[in-house]
């Protein structure tokens, strides 16, 4: 396994993949728990020009969760295309870590682990579930909540509120 140069040896290394348009409470979570298992935690921001048009482009997401995540210290936000297997690859990752809320989650991110372990069968798949706090929160149910001059300020970390608000001002 490909590690990088300024990578502590046997360090355990995850990739936190996902669209993340807004990052919510829910997200932060799921961060904050696998910080508690894993020794650096990669937030990926999915870049697919596939997806539906998404509200904040991949640089405003990166801003927001990097401003989210300013007081973590072991947290890098990156980017990517492609499979996220090879990204992990690339980042000396050997585990994906997936946030789940209720089981339509777990239906489709099963799929995917399992089409990542046959893609690259030395990274794992580990699924965390969500808060009670925060099972119920979903991106798209925040933007349309925000879109509608609806208060989600309880729901996203400050940074994105502020964004949320300014988006839909």
């Amino acid at each position: 396994m490909a590690r990088n140069a300024s990578q502590v040896p046997n360090s355990k290394i995850a990739v936190y993949p996902g669209s993340f348009d807004p990052f919510t409470n829910g997200h932060l979570d799921v961060v904050n728990r696998a910080l508690g298992i894993f020794d650096k935690l990669i937030v990926a921001v999915a870049a697919n020009p596939e997806k539906r048009q998404p509200l904040f482009t991949v640089e405003e997401r990166l801003q927001l969760i990097r401003a989210s995540l300013s007081d973590h210290d072991r947290v890098e936000v990156a980017s990517f295309t492609g499979l996220t297997v090879e990204f992990a690859r690339a980042r000396g990752a050997s585990t994906l870590v997936k946030g789940l809320r209720a089981y339509s989650d777990f239906d489709a991110e099963l799929q995917q682990a399992l089409m990542n372990r046959k893609l690259a069968p030395d990274i794992h798949t580990v699924f965390l579930m969500s808060s009670f706090t925060h099972i119920f929160v979903s991106s798209s149910i925040l933007k349309d909540i925000a879109g509608y001059g609806g208060k989600v300020s309880d729901l996203v970390p400050p940074p994105v509120a502020r964004a949320l608000k300014e988006k839909f001002r």
